[in-house]
């Protein structure tokens, strides 16, 4: 199992950014942009870039069905856009295709495997980088890196492949032994930082600091260890408190995702963090009212847009 072609769905910081690097690296041939019609004469038209670098894509019908399937398909959407990806990406999957997603959250991976096979998803967890989309434009000085894992051995071949892959691209990447820590200690961090800044409309050093912020953070990041538990995923105190100094180490005037949807009045990703955790809570009778708080708060706002 060798990967010689790759499709990216998605066009926003982190889709350019794998796309550039990509192309870059092995040639716009083996590199498939994925979109509809009207997004492909747009992009054609207006051009797209890297760090003002135009960048030559190789742009595919996402209705075109004559292509023989890409061996990866790269997920690099919001979560209010998976449904409308997965659709998208159709074409592209094959039997032998293995798919990654860059989505924040413990759940795309299943609704990409109800979708297309849970065999073909090789879990991912995308960070460190610095991607920021401005127009048709992604400014970036750090690339990141992007932990790969799988949930079951039977994907071995698939996993080997992706890192073969990385390795020949030269993209920063670390095969973890348990990716499911790995992305539910992330998805803690997620669930405090960006619903708690978006709520109280704030930055980053609006959390570094003892007070009401970082407590309601820290409370809403707590009610993630027990569901985590249930799950089978071992997450601790001791996660909670590596998770505290990652924060910390962010650029105080910096602000998350959720936050600059808030700025720019369009729907967040809350569902994939105090949205999911109220289905799990529920599932396994545990309590969630930080989580509740936080998601009926971002709803109030988003009932304003």
């Amino acid at each position: 199992m060798k990967i010689e072609t790759v499709a990216i769905v998605g066009l926003g910081a982190l889709g350019i950014l794998y796309g550039h690097h990509f192309t870059k690296a092995v040639g716009k041939d083996r590199v498939r942009i994925v979109v509809n019609k009207e997004r492909m004469a747009r992009y054609r038209e207006q051009g797209i870039s890297f760090n003002g670098e135009p960048c030559d894509f190789q742009y595919v019908d996402e209705t075109d069905a004559s292509l023989v399937p890409a061996d990866l398909v790269i997920l690099a959407v919001k979560g209010t856009q998976l449904d409308e990806a997965i659709e998208t990406a159709r074409n592209q999957v094959g039997p032998a295709t293995t798919i990654i997603s860059v989505l924040n959250g413990i759940s795309s991976e299943e609704v990409i495997g109800a979708a297309f096979g849970g065999e073909k998803v090789v879990h991912c967890v995308a960070q460190g980088m610095d991607a920021l989309r401005t127009g048709n434009d992604v400014k970036s000085v750090h690339i990141g890196e992007l932990r790969i894992g799988i949930d079951t051995p039977e994907k071995q071949d698939r996993l080997d492949a992706v890192a073969a892959f990385f390795e020949e691209t030269a993209l920063p990447h670390v095969v973890e032994a348990d990716i499911l820590h790995r992305m539910w200690a992330k998805f803690m961090l997620n669930v405090g930082v960006n619903q708690v800044l978006m709520v109280k409309e704030g930055t980053f050093q609006d959390i570094h600091k003892e007070g009401p912020n970082r407590e309601l953070m820290i409370a809403a990041m707590r009610e993630v260890l027990p569901i985590a538990q249930k799950e089978g995923v071992n997450l601790t105190e001791t996660d909670l408190e590596n998770d505290l100094r990652i924060i910390d180490g962010l650029t105080p005037l910096g602000m998350p995702s959720m936050r600059q949807d808030g700025i720019a009045k369009r729907p967040s990703e809350v569902e994939l963090f105090s949205g999911t955790i109220l289905k799990k809570a529920k599932k396994y009778g545990l309590p969630a009212p930080t989580n509740q708080y936080l998601y009926d708060q971002v709803q109030a706002i988003e009932a304003t847009y």
